[in-house]
């Protein structure tokens, strides 16, 4: 990736529905350009999907961490399935004593539940720490 590419994605991070005529303004490149750039991209899985932001949260949701241990040989199938659920908004590798973090968002505490017990019960799952998020400062 050159500096381009990293412009590029910048941009798209923050409008991903951003024409390719646009893009190609704010580079300063072609627009057949930043076309073969997006799709070398994709095809390098640096860009894995486009995907709706929200603006304004439901500040009644409930937001929590959730450190997890994943089971032997198991972490990529436990990927798998864990980015199936629609509740867990963002997942990331991490070192150190934990496999995974999930960002989980529910609209109440009883659906906050049934996802931390749906979770806990997935093969490969041997452990598990929650911490609800409370403010953001």
């Amino acid at each position: 990736m050159d500096t381009i590419d990293r412009r590029l994605l910048a941009i798209l991070r923050t409008d991903g529905r951003a024409s390719i005529s646009k893009l190609a303004e704010l580079l300063k490149i072609s627009r057949g350009t930043v076309q073969n750039r997006i799709d070398r991209l994709t095809a390098e899985g640096i860009i894995v999907g486009f995907t709706v932001r929200i603006a304004a949260e439901d500040p009644h949701a409930v937001r929590a961490v959730m450190l997890i241990e994943i089971t032997g040989q198991k972490t990529v199938s436990a990927i798998k399935m864990l980015r199936g659920i629609p509740e867990i908004r963002a997942l990331h590798t991490t070192n150190g004593a934990w496999d995974l973090i999930a960002e989980i968002q529910t609209e109440n505490l009883a659906e906050f539940d049934r996802v931390l017990r749906h979770i806990r019960a997935m093969d490969g799952v041997s452990k598990s720490e929650t911490s609800l998020l409370l403010t953001t400062i």
